[in-house]
């Protein structure tokens, strides 16, 4: 089995963005807020959405099921206010929700959390609880920059964080570490605030000592953790300048690293340095990179031919698209035991 647990709702339907820009536009001029009602998007439109692009894609490179959760650029959480990002968070998850309803065996629902800057952390949580107990979420993303690119909010190890960790503790759910729209010019959304992000939230996971307060805790970094795999020597050392444990006893019982490396080189280098245990498999299909590599003849984000011509040992294979998945998501892993799977 394969598991991708990097999937965003990319393809939703136009009414959704409409949806979206009249809530926006109300900012300036509140009479004019729409009601969540007014969003009418149809089963069959939902399946005209996902049945020629990700099922298709999925069925294509032989994956089986996808971990899916709403558009990361379209969270955008510097807009508006909590309220604002509350309301957005509910109508985006509820969709996912239903693509995993009507599709129970190829897609698991993760959850947008209602992030705004300034706000608490602790506001997220009758969200995330929503999405746990009705909606059968099995992770959830989480913003480490609320502001759209200007880092205001405090570091990931920050005890304002601690409400929502105690939460995500008790459920037993993990969180991918994932930003949303860049409002900076100087950072590209995809190609620069994407990966940034990854390695800042690694480094500041170094710098602190979450884990020892949330021993159980589990975080997912994507898009092959940025630059920590390249530079996994300068990480191990600024741990040692800091008095830190080695990372792989300070933050690899709790960190994890997904797939979405879009070339050979680099997937081999995140498989050669990372340990197999701490990598999941992942492709973000109709992601930021959406074309074909004219030196291969396929897509940039078919991640499954990456791993497979990487050179691992049979169980490892297995481990990476199936087995460190049911480890890291255990409520992922009750479904799929419960489907008989």
């Amino acid at each position: 089995m394969i598991i991708d647990c990097h999937g965003h709702y990319t393809t939703a339907p136009p009414a959704l963005a409409t949806w979206r820009d009249r809530q926006i536009a109300a900012l300036t001029d509140p009479s004019a807020i729409p009601a969540r009602a007014d969003l009418r998007i149809s089963d069959d439109e939902l399946r005209e959405t996902i049945e020629p692009n990700q099922l298709r894609l999925m069925d294509e490179r032989g994956i089986d099921l996808t971990v899916f959760s709403p558009r990361a650029s379209f969270m955008a959480h510097h807009i508006g206010d909590f309220q604002t990002s509350s309301t957005w968070a509910a109508i985006c998850n509820e969709l996912c929700h239903r693509i995993s309803q009507l599709y129970p065996k190829r897609f698991a629902p993760a959850a947008m959390l209602p992030q705004s800057p300034g706000a608490d952390p602790a506001t997220c949580i009758p969200e995330l609880t929503r999405c746990v107990e009705d909606f059968g979420a099995v992770a959830l993303n989480l913003n480490p920059d609320p502001s759209g690119g200007h880092w205001t909010a405090p570091p990931l190890t920050d005890r304002s964080w601690y409400p929502l960790y105690e939460k995500m503790a008790e459920y037993d759910i993990p969180a991918m570490i994932h930003v949303s729209t860049s409002v900076n010019p100087a950072f590209h959304t995809t190609g620069a605030h994407y990966l940034n992000a990854d390695t800042t939230a690694f480094m500041q996971l170094v710098q602190g000592d979450l884990f020892t307060d949330f021993p159980t805790l589990r975080l997912v970094i994507p898009h092959g953790g940025g630059a920590v795999p390249y530079h996994w020597g300068r990480f191990r050392g600024l741990a040692m300048a800091l008095g830190k444990p080695p990372l792989e006893q300070h933050v690899l019982d709790n960190v994890y690293f997904d797939t979405c490396v879009y070339h050979q080189p680099g997937s081999d280098l995140l498989y050669e340095v990372i340990p197999t245990r701490n990598i999941l498999f992942a492709s973000e299909m109709i992601g930021a990179v959406r074309d074909i590599d004219p030196c291969t003849g396929h897509h940039f984000d078919d991640t499954r031919r990456y791993a497979e011509a990487a050179g691992l040992p049979a169980h490892d294979l297995a481990a990476v698209q199936e087995h460190n998945a049911r480890t890291v998501y255990p409520r992922l892993d009750t479904l799929l035991k419960r489907q008989g799977r």
